[in-house]
């Protein structure tokens, strides 16, 4: 069902010392012992997610709350108001939302079978990941992945910084966000889960594209005060990896490999997603 590459162990590094996001811990660079594993060398699919939702009637979080979490200017002209999150305005709650309607109501059309599954859930990562023999990956083995061989890369293709006008190795936002996206990439919303080049261990969109659940909570190492401030704040929050197609350096400079964010492990959004380890062969 997946395509799966196999992940070296040995020594990995996790973090940064060259650390853009204070309040996030990125730092300080670490190095850890990982045993081997495998990784899909995408993220899970619509086409994968349909699979496990006709095998087992899950019904997603999004699902049964009724609504989800969507960008602004995503949403269909035939939806009217909604009520926007504060401080985040771009950011919209929309009745009816869910992997199967990405932008609500009226946005089947947007939906593709082989671009990322968004809308789900911690919990409805993990539930996947049960039926398909797998699990969500750790922050150390998610790193350690994206690295591809490189070591202290800060891309899975290297240091060479993204931009709005000749570089696009990867699905990001160009322009000025929120409301000037001029999609130089190709794309305004997800991309499909097998595109740009891959890293040098054949992993996708690893930085961009989707955000991606680990299993890990939201922990800080860091001797920062705001960090650690920041993390007692979000307690019970999970993490995640990779950045979104929305991210941009004057916004949300969180497309690196050791940049991070957590949110509540029943959130969902519209650049939400997830890939799965198994163990190694």
């Amino acid at each position: 069902m997946f395509d799966t590459v196999d992940i070296p162990g040995g020594k990995g590094l996790i973090g940064t010392d060259d650390v853009r996001i204070p309040l996030d811990a990125e730092g300080p660079c670490r190095s850890v012992k990982l045993k081997p594993f495998r990784m899909t060398t995408t993220a899970v699919t619509n086409d994968h997610f349909a699979a496990f939702i006709e095998d087992t009637g899950y019904a997603t979080e999004a699902e049964r709350y009724g609504w989800s979490f969507v960008f602004h200017a995503h949403i269909p002209n035939t939806i009217g108001d909604t009520q926007a999150v504060p401080s985040h305005e771009w950011w919209r709650r929309v009745d009816g939302a869910s992997w199967r309607l990405v932008n609500g109501p009226g946005s089947a059309a947007d939906v593709h079978g082989d671009h990322p599954v968004v809308h789900v859930s911690w919990a409805d990562a993990r539930a996947f990941a049960g039926w398909a023999g797998g699990r969500l990956p750790t922050e150390a083995e998610w790193e350690h992945a994206a690295r591809g061989g490189l070591g202290d890369a800060t891309y899975p293709w290297g240091d060479r910084h993204p931009n709005d006008d000749d570089f696009f190795p990867c699905n990001i936002w160009q322009g000025r966000f929120p409301n000037g996206n001029t999609s130089a990439d190709g794309y305004a919303a997800t991309a499909p889960s097998r595109s740009f080049d891959p890293n040098g261990y054949g992993l996708y969109n690893m930085c961009g594209n989707v955000w991606e659940w680990t299993s890990e909570p939201y922990k800080v190492r860091s001797l920062s005060k705001v960090a650690r401030k920041h993390a007692a704040q979000m307690k019970g929050a999970k993490v995640l990896k990779g950045g979104s197609y929305l991210c941009h350096i004057s916004y949300c400079y969180r497309y690196r490999i050791a940049a991070r964010t957590g949110t509540t492990p029943d959130t969902t959004t519209s650049h939400q997603g997830f890939r799965l380890v198994f163990e190694a062969k």
